[in-house]
Order: structure tokens, then sequence, then C-alpha cells
């Protein structure tokens, strides 16, 4: 490049007489690199003990994946020393013997496809326990692997081959890259907000950075200045199909530095410097930031031929390879293929009394660190003054609703505002429900229960309000882990994230790991609000990237969860109160516009009966005419029906049937059977039409198969920008539409 831009600006000179403007300086935190450093012993941390134990570790890994010839080698052997160095540290607060214990330090495995380490690892603080006579019962057992287990890994039964919560050492279930370091910073806060000290771990790996919402997490929790968050970072420089560089072309601290976290590099197999590292991070190194502890490894060390390379990353070594590497490790295997319990037997026969003895001690102080349950909840009590030391699960709907969660009938009021109340009371019943949306707070109205204790803040730790940014996954898997966790007294925390409806789909992941994790997990079961704002073809002029019309279509999908549509603002606030009743994750739909509130005179059920999933709305007249019945999702389209109620009663007896929830109603249909015929019958079934301002297989289960294509009537293609009115006009959701569209299915 030619140091001269035009013939009145010289580069050269600009340099010459101001350098300043060519200089940049990194702002971020506290920066330290430890490798090599001439580092004292750490009394505590006997190195060659530790040696032994990480080379007997990496036997029962190695020995794991052989067994099911599958399974992550590579990332498991790198992280080895990390992981023991950080459990003896001293600065982990880990219960063994209560490996649940509420006021634990919570570890997230980040790295959730390095169970043959995760294993190993439970597997040799169970079989030392187990060497000095313990044996877990009750619950904690639950938590445990002995080395014996690890043969089956990866089989029905076995150890499984992504990290689950229920094992002891883990506090969510991970294996999708990236959403640890924000379930992480979810603990994080949670804890922090309740004015707990706790500390959390996030082990991970490197190309993990490369995942877009490891970016979103970085900044928040360097916004925050969430000091307890630690990550303990692989950098072994590769992923599964080659060096990182291929992606992340700048050097590696930067995308760590620049985001404002502290940073402490180490020789990730240095036991010694490892430990200085987790106790400097742990105690502060540099206030108000994260740290992540940056490790520089070798993949796959040990593992024979594959050491050093992206292949160690998911493949293991021919059998007589493996027989090789672990005899390499030091242990007098037969290694006879099909038996690998022998082969355990032997690696787990070499852990001498001694190394038993040193590491039961290490545990016995591990769990020291923990405080008393009672000292826990005294502490969130005095943080929390003033507040209702009650979960989500206590509070239930009152008897006579307060006004403000009332609505006139025949008003027309946006279901967004429902929420808006809802929201606002619920923080005021519960010290510990968490709101947030994604950059998108005066849109969806979640300010104003943000305002009952204010936004979280390096100021304002104790806030309920989380302001996300456009960052939507990282707020999705933040506010799932929130919600998964169980804090010191049992309380329960609940957390409801909004974004608009079209924009879901991208939080659909970190959801189902959520779901995944109470399925495996119930004792860590969520509740979550997740708030499908500007629903339907509502948000008209800002064209088809905002029309609410398809997301619900891969939530219905998900075992676990609901999609709730709730037709009016009333039946909105019973919604949401049912949802916080039966503790299980909900979609929930709301719109921007003002939609009519259903006037309910006689003959039409209360908003309550929304939580049945559907209910009639009008029943048949029995005028002898042709019966038809009506299934109706969506508030403005129940509004548009209403009007032409008369028309077509004069060619047809007609039934309307209001549905808030398929979901819901098939439930109905498991429990209560005689009660959802009363809504709908199979004869009802054979005469229905469908009607959603959306996707039309959202009402599919109200019909026979045959009848899909015929008599559904839906949104089935992107619409363009255009007021509300014009869109359903160009739809023919319209009144006249509607009736065109009916009368011609007759």
């Amino acid at each position: 490049m030619s140091s001269t831009l035009t013939s009145h600006f010289d580069l050269a000179d600009l340099a010459a007489t101001q350098p300043e403007r060519f200089q940049y300086r990194a702002e971020g935190g506290a920066y330290l690199n430890l490798r090599g450093v001439a580092l004292e012993p750490i009394e505590e941390i006997h190195e060659g003990r530790v040696a032994t134990l990480c080379r007997i570790i990496r036997g029962f890994a190695f020995a794991a994946v052989d067994a099911a010839q599958s399974g992550h080698p590579g990332g498991s052997s790198s992280k080895t020393e990390m992981v023991l160095s950080l459990l003896l540290s001293g600065r982990l607060g880990f219960d063994a013997w209560n490996p649940k214990h509420p006021g634990r330090s919570r570890v997230v495995w980040s790295a959730g496809h390095c169970t043959p380490l995760f294993h190993g690892l439970v597997s040799l603080v169970y079989e030392a326990l187990r060497r000095k006579g313990y044996s877990l019962q009750g619950p904690a057992a639950k938590a445990v692997v002995y080395p014996e287990q690890l043969a089956s890994f990866r089989r029905w039964g076995g150890p499984s081959g992504h990290v689950e919560s229920n094992y002891a050492l883990a506090d969510t279930s991970t294996g999708s890259s990236g959403h640890g370091f924000s379930a992480g910073l979810g603990f994080a806060l949670l804890h922090r907000s309740c004015g707990l000290d706790t500390k959390v771990f996030v082990i991970a790996g490197d190309a993990e950075t490369e995942e877009g919402m490891s970016y979103e997490a970085r900044n928040i929790a360097a916004s925050l200045g969430v000091e307890n968050l630690v990550v303990t970072l692989d950098y072994n420089h590769f992923g599964i199909d080659g060096p990182i560089t291929e992606a992340l072309p700048v050097p590696y601290v930067n995308h760590w530095f620049a985001h404002g976290w502290n940073v402490i590099e180490v020789d990730g197999h240095n036991v010694r410097e490892l430990a200085y590292a987790y106790r400097l991070a742990a105690d502060g190194f540099g206030p108000d930031r994260p740290t992540v502890v940056i490790c520089h490894t070798t993949k796959g060390i040990g593992y024979g031929r594959l050491e050093g390379t992206a292949d160690s990353h998911g493949t293991p070594l021919k059998h007589e390879e493996y027989v090789e590497a672990v005899r390499g490790l030091g242990f007098a295997i037969t290694g006879q293929p099909g038996e690998a319990a022998a082969d355990l037997r032997a690696i787990a026969g070499s852990l001498e009394s001694a190394d038993v003895d040193y590491l039961v001690d290490r545990l016995q102080k591990a769990a020291r660190l923990i405080a008393p349950e009672r000292v826990s909840v005294d502490r969130m009590r005095t943080a929390l003054i003033g507040r209702p030391m009650a979960s989500y699960t206590t509070m239930s709907r009152p008897e006579v609703l307060p006004p403000e969660l009332v609505f006139q009938e025949g008003e027309s009021v946006p279901t967004r505002k429902a929420t808006e109340a809802w929201f606002a009371w619920a923080m005021r019943h519960t010290a510990f429900f968490y709101v947030g949306a994604g950059d998108l707070m005066k849109s969806i109205l979640t300010g104003k229960a943000e305002s009952v204790y204010g936004v979280m803040s390096r100021e304002n730790r104790l806030g309920r309000g989380i302001r996300f940014g456009i960052a939507e996954q990282n707020m999705a898997m933040l506010s799932c882990a929130i919600a998964q966790d169980v804090l010191p007294g049992g309380f329960r925390p609940m957390t409801a994230f909004a974004t608009y409806g079209v924009f879901t789909p991208m939080m659909a992941n970190a959801v189902r790991m959520t779901l995944i994790n109470s399925t495996v997990n119930p004792d860590a079961r969520s509740f979550f609000i997740m708030l499908a704002a500007h629903d339907g073809p509502e948000t008209g002029e800002d064209g088809p990237t905002h029309h609410g019309l398809f997301w619900m279509s891969l939530f219905t999908a998900y075992p676990g969860i609901k999609v709730y549509k709730p037709l009016d603002a009333n039946e909105a606030v019973e919604m949401l109160f049912h949802a916080a009743l039966a503790g299980e994750p909900v979609v929930f739909s709301a719109v921007r516009p003002g939609t009519p509130v259903l006037p309910r005179g006689e003959g039409v059920p209360p908003a309550r009966a929304a939580t049945q999933g559907a209910y009639v709305y009008k029943p048949f007249r029995e005028s002898g005419k042709r019966k038809v019945v009506l299934v109706i999702s969506g508030g403005q389209v129940m509004a548009n029906v209403l009007q032409i109620v008369p028309e077509l009663e004069e060619r047809v007896d007609l039934k309307i049937v209001a549905v808030t929830s398929p979901q819901l109603y098939e439930e109905l249909r498991r429990h209560d059977p005689e009660k959802a015929r009363e809504i709908f019958s199979e004869e009802d079934r054979k005469i229905a039409l469908t009607l959603h301002n959306g996707w039309r297989g959202f009402l599919y289960p109200f019909l026979l198969p045959e009848d899909h294509a015929a008599r559904t009537f839906g949104m089935d293609d992107f619409s363009r920008s255009g007021k509300p009115g014009e869109i359903y006009k160009d739809a023919r959701f319209d009144p006249a539409g509607l009736k065109e569209r009916i009368l011609g299915a007759l």
C-alpha cells in the first residue's frame, strides 16, 4: 500500500509528526502470564501424587473410549491436569459425600463432550472414598460413577456420552459447544444477586470461542463485572476438523482480553501453575471482572500417534495402539479385546493407599469450603431484606385478582400489556424472579417488572432485570441456567426472557438443552417463560422479517414445554398463573396491537377456561341446520369471526371452540377425557374447520389426518409490509375473507 493517498495527505509524514494516531492500546482487564515462572511449591498440592492421579484418570479415560470404540479422548487427555488441579486447588467448594449440596461451587462442563475425562475424574473420587469405607446412599448415590462402570461407557445404562447434571461435579447438562459460557454466567449472576459468594467454574475448550453465543456471554459477563465466574480453558489449538486458526485468525488472547476479562496464561500440564492461577482467579484477580485461565496444552497428550492432532478429538485408537498407550502410562494391563473391565481393574489397582489418603484429605478440605446451609440462607435474607423470600412454587392466583390484572371486556388491549402487568406482580411476590429482553424492553414491555428491583449492573448487583443486548442465544441459555438451579434453603428461581416470536428459533437450542436437563435430572427441573412477543402478522409494517407466523412449529415438537397462545389479556393473566402453578416451561405468545377483550356474558366460560387449552366459546344453537365447528386460535381471528357469526348462522348451526394451547388440550384429553369430549367431541372433529393466524399445523390435533389440507386455514407464506388490517385482508383472514373461506368449505 502506498503511503501517499492524495497529493495533500502523506501517511509517513503523519506518522512522524503524530505517532499517537498509529497506536492502539487494548483496554482489557488484568493480565498475567505464569508460564515458566519460578513459583514456590504449594504445601497442600503434592505434585507427585497429583501426577499419579492424573495418570490414573487418563488410563480410565482411554479404557472407556476403547470399550465404547467411541468418545472424545483428545480434549479429555489435554484437560486432565486442569480439572484435577481445580478440584484439589482449595478453591472449589465440593462435598463428595453430598455432591449436590446447595452451597457448593457450580461447575459447568462447556466442553461437554469430554466425558471420558469427566467420568474418569468422578470414578477416581468415588473409588477413593470406597477404599476408605464410604458408601453413598439415597439421592447422593445417583451422582456416583465407579471405575468398573466405565466398561459400559456410552452404552445403555452406562455412563453418558455427554455431561449430564445428575452426576457429581456437573451442574448443567452440556454438549452443544459454547453454551456453557452462558450457563456458567447464569449461575454466577444468580448467586451474586442473592448475596452469595459462590464461585462458578466453567471447563471449556478453545474452539468453543468460535461459537457466537460465547461472544455474547463474554460481553455481558465483563459488562456486569461478574468476578465470581472463572473459565478454565484448554488451549490446545485444535477443533474437530483442524487448527482453530482456520476460524480465529487473531491472537487467541484477544478474544478474551478485548472483552474486558482478566486473563491468566499457564502451562495446562503444570499443576503448580494451575493451582496458583485458580487461587488468584477465585480470590479476585483484578477487581469486578470475570477471569479466564488460558491453559496451554497438547491435545490428546499420551494418546499414541494421535497426540497433538485434531484427529484425537473424537477418534479412538486401534485396540493394539490403545494397549500400547495405556502401558506407556505405566499400567500392566493384559489388553485383551473386549476385556475393558479387566483393564479398568488393573488401572484402579495401581491406586496406592497413600494416594487415596491424600485425595480423600483434599476432598474433605474441599467440603469444608462450603458454608453451612443456614449460614447461606441468612446471607440471602440479609442481602434481600424487604423482599418476599419465597419461590415461584409458593405463588398462587389470588381469589380476587388485583385491579392491575383485570382488563375490561370490550376494550382493545394488547396481550403484551397483560404480560407486563403479570411480570410486575410476580416480581413483587418472589425474590427469585429474573426478567429481561433482547434489547426490546420498550417494545415488549418488560421494563415495569425490571424496575421493581432495578436492572442488574456493577452498582446494582441485587437487580432482577437483565439487559442482554441483541443476544438472544446468550439470553436464553443464561436465563434457562438460572431457572435450573436450586439455591440454599431450597429456593427455586424462575425467569422470563423475551424477544419477538419470529426470532425465538434462535433460542431453540438453549431451550432444548434445558429440557433435556430437566429430563435427566428432575431435581433441576426448570420453570421459565420464553415470551414470543409480537406474534402473528400484527407487526405488519415491518414486513416478513418480523411477522411471527411460523415460530411455534418448532416448539410444539419439543417434549417438556408448551406453547400458550391466549386470545385476550384476561386469558393471558390466567395462563401465566397456570404456568407458574404447573412449573412447566412455556413459550408464551403476546401481540403488539390492541386485541378486543372478549365479552363473557351468559354461556361463555370465564377467562380461566383458557388454562384447559381449549373451551367452547359458543355452543351449537341446535337450529336444525348443518352443523359446523370453528376451531380458532388467535385473538384477532376470533374478533373477526365474531363479526360474521350472524351471517354464518343464516346457513349453519355454528359452534366455536377457542384454542389457547393444543398441548394443554391434549393433556386434558389424557387426564379428563370426559371434560375434553364436552369441549370437542369426535363428532366435532368430523365437521371442524380450523383457523389460525399463522402456521396451520398448530391446530392439526383438532382434525382428522385426511382433513389437514382441506379443512385448515392458516397463513401459509411470507407476507409483505402493510398495516395489520391489510395483511389480514390479503390472507383472507379479515371478516369478509373468513366468511368466504368458511362457506366455501361447506
